[in-house]
């Protein structure tokens, strides 16, 4: 083989590992991570953020949620190659060994954390640290396959990105900031119930114990239904401690009303693809309700 076909080769090869280790950060799930900590830092200052704390603050949570997502794969490896929906992602598919995605997720995670202590502060790197063992550990190894209300209680560790912004802005975490980490907790089982309702045997196959799993569809979408209710109210509390103003509650009530309108259907006439409707819409829900608060803060200055 000559030279050039080697080196053809070779590149090749290096951009289907990068791609390989890009995929074990499960980047659309930390996109939204770093948006909402984004949103966190913004909403926590009066006027600009100061750019090194955004950048260095956005990098190093953006990298320790990627070290989190690449322990979860690695923890989950056997139940993703069970699930249709897992079964491409590098370890199942024999891309990448055990030792390589431990060694990957102890340089991210760390790399991160060390931005955030060196160029943001403590507080925000200790909880960050503590949001990665509360997925990574608390939420992959001991809840998920334990506990039917697992995305409930884990939920905590996925709530603390607006929180971690908040912190890398202030050096303290205030109750404005718990009110956006109350939004997200509330949001989260109607978000990931949703997903599990139209690949329950996915997970019953992978033995999860997910709520359709444990308890069948039909109580799940009555769950998914009532934390639908309890998200609506919550999202209304930043307008109710003068957090926000006009046009957020009328972003929130909009917003409130298609989710509550999504989950009533899904309760009273289900079917899969409603389900996975609902799943989608829930994300474009949390994006847009955090963009209200962004451009509703600014708007009052």
């Amino acid at each position: 083989m000559s030279s050039q076909a080697l080196s053809a080769v070779s590149t090749r090869t290096f951009a289907q590992r990068a791609r390989a280790f890009y995929a074990l950060t499960k980047p659309r799930v930390v996109s939204l991570i770093v948006f909402t900590a984004v949103i966190g830092m913004f909403l926590a200052s009066p006027g600009m953020v100061r750019a090194h704390v955004l950048l260095a603050g956005t990098l190093g949570i953006a990298l320790v949620a990627g070290g989190a997502a690449a322990v979860n794969c690695l923890v989950e490896q056997r139940i993703d190659a069970a699930m249709q929906r897992t079964r491409w992602r590098p370890l199942p598919r024999g891309e990448l060994s055990q030792l390589q995605t431990l060694i990957f997720a102890g340089v991210v995670g760390g790399l991160g954390l060390w931005i955030l202590v060196q160029f943001v502060n403590a507080l925000t790197m200790w909880l960050t640290l503590a949001t990665f063992v509360g997925y990574a550990i608390v939420y992959t190894v001991i809840l998920k396959p334990a506990t039917p209300q697992n995305i409930v209680i884990g939920g905590a560790s996925g709530a603390m990105p607006p929180v971690l912004g908040w912190a890398a802005v202030t050096g303290n975490v205030s109750l404005h900031a718990m009110l956006l980490f109350l939004i997200i907790f509330a949001w989260t089982p109607p978000h990931f119930w949703s997903l599990a309702l139209y690949r329950t045997e996915d997970y019953a196959r992978a033995g999860l114990p997910m709520l359709p799993v444990t308890h069948g569809k039909r109580y799940t979408q009555l769950q998914v239904l009532l934390y639908t209710l309890i998200l609506f109210a919550v999202s209304l509390l930043p307008f109710a401690v003068r957090m926000s103003g006009w046009l957020y509650l009328a972003a929130a009530c909009a917003l409130g009303a298609a989710f509550v309108a999504y989950a009533v259907r899904l309760y009273v006439a289900y079917s899969d693809a409603l389900a996975r409707r609902t799943f989608r819409f829930s994300i474009l829900y949390l994006s847009l309700l955090f963009a209200a608060l962004l451009i509703d803060h600014y708007l009052a200055l």
